[in-house]
């Protein structure tokens, strides 16, 4: 097998959908010598703000002199960027033996009467946890896929859990209600454990609290045990000071915008310095040199100046609202030009009212993932009701050709709706596969 055969063979798992459940992977895990046992972690859930978070406890550890492994999904642009090692992403070959070797183990796996085929996200994580001990990294850290009780990388024992927020998603698969949602992702609470969590929801937090006195395990808030302050922000980064569990720190800078970046900040923050409960002590000086090397594109990233262009992952409503504060907050310009692709699974009509309210003009496209891209027209339909002028054009790359004609230098392009989306973008200023860790200014492509 070459890498395009592993990666097509990969990508036609999700046939057997997004199945909830531990059984496939655990006896998967198993057959390969259980490699999630092999390093420490730290496992990071929520519904906004897990992927932020887990580039930013990665940093920290990494500036610590850890090596550390990274998790997160999905990717922007290349399948390898999932699986990161002290910055560099999986290389093509070992993607290839490692699957190679866990098609094996599945076939053996066959052999009993009640198999059941590992999902996509499954096979991954084991390709991940291989990959990891291979490594021998000291430290990974885990980005929860959907929900946390039954999500495969719920196999580990992290040191540390972090539950950023709680939102309602898939509603049909977690539950169709906010604590119904919170419940499963109360899951990666470990028995004499650890949660950091940023909910602002009471009703969350006092399920989370009951979870962990049962379980044992200490609970901290951010708002409550941790809280910040912002100090100034340019469209560079911000500075801010923090109240932490165990340290007080009076000037932070982060190369990330957005006032929710700083509440992920305080997320990883805590969880770093609750590694001291397990005799590793991370000094603040370190905490504060990690938070400012931090790189994590595809959100609020701006990737070209005059006209200014940012590239936004939001994927919910949630998302978008943070976003819609941010932009308010963060930059300064003449037009806002919108372009936007929403998966069709999404709140679309809740997503759509955040943000095109405080748009000038909108150019609605379509993403080419999995055919999961909502119809643009579908979209028209709903951005007529803002008064808004708006063309749609079907191809994402097209459309941001198309706004950056439109746009003059003092005018702002907001590519937005979906990873998917900010990935295609992307690769007008970066090739496919090559995503920069670092806020490198391009020209117009």
């Amino acid at each position: 097998m070459n890498y395009q055969d592993v990666t097509n063979y990969l990508y036609s798992l999700n046939m057997f959908g997004g199945k909830l459940g531990l059984s496939r992977v655990v006896r998967l895990l198993q057959l390969m010598g259980n490699p999630e046992k092999k390093f420490k972690s730290v496992i990071v859930g929520g519904t906004n703000g897990k992927g932020s978070t887990v580039a930013i406890i990665f940093s920290i550890l990494r500036e610590a002199g850890y090596k550390v492994g990274m998790f997160t999904k999905p990717h922007l642009s290349s399948f390898t960027e999932r699986i990161i090692v002290n910055n560099k992403r999986i290389d093509e070959e070992s993607v290839v033996k490692i699957i190679e070797e866990i098609r094996n183990k599945i076939e053996i796996m066959k052999k009993d009467l009640a198999f059941e085929h590992p999902t996509f996200f499954e096979v991954v994580i084991a390709l991940t946890f291989r990959y990891f001990e291979q490594q021998k990294v000291d430290f990974a850290v885990l980005e929860v896929g959907m929900g946390g009780r039954l999500d495969a990388t719920n196999v580990v024992d992290p040191l540390v859990s972090v539950i950023t927020n709680v939102s309602l998603e898939h509603t049909k698969i977690l539950g169709d209600t906010v604590l119904k949602i919170a419940n499963e992702k109360a899951g990666i609470i470990k028995q004499n454990g650890i949660l950091i969590t940023a909910t602002e929801d009471d009703e969350v937090f006092s399920l989370f609290k009951k979870i962990c006195e049962e379980k044992k395990s200490k609970i901290y808030r951010v708002g409550q045990d941790i809280t910040f302050e912002k100090l100034n922000s340019d469209i560079s980064g911000q500075n801010f000071k923090v109240k932490s569990i165990f340290n007080d720190y009076e000037n932070l800078y982060i190369p990330l915008l957005g006032d929710h970046q700083l509440v992920n900040a305080c997320c990883a923050i805590a969880a770093v310095e609750c590694l001291r409960f397990n005799d590793i002590i991370i000094l603040p000086d370190i905490i504060e040199k990690g938070l400012r090397t931090v790189k994590w594109p595809g959100r609020l990233e701006i990737i070209q100046e005059k006209p200014l262009v940012v590239l936004d992952s939001a994927k919910d409503p949630l998302a978008m609202r943070k976003l819609k504060d941010a932009v308010q907050k963060n930059f300064k310009y003449k037009k806002l030009i919108l372009v936007i692709s929403i998966s069709s699974d999404k709140d679309i009509h809740s997503m759509l009212s955040e943000i095109v309210p405080i748009s000038d003009f909108v150019i609605l496209t379509r993403h080419k993932v999995m055919k999961r891209a909502a119809n643009p027209e579908l979209l028209s339909l709903m951005v007529e009701e803002y008064s808004k002028d708006f063309i749609v054009i079907d191809n994402v790359k097209d459309a941001v050709r198309e706004a950056l004609s439109r746009a003059n230098k003092k005018d702002m392009i907001l590519v937005t709706g979906s990873l998917f989306t900010v990935g295609e973008a992307r690769e007008l200023w970066y090739k496919h596969g090559d995503v920069r860790w670092g806020r490198e200014l391009n020209e117009t492509p």
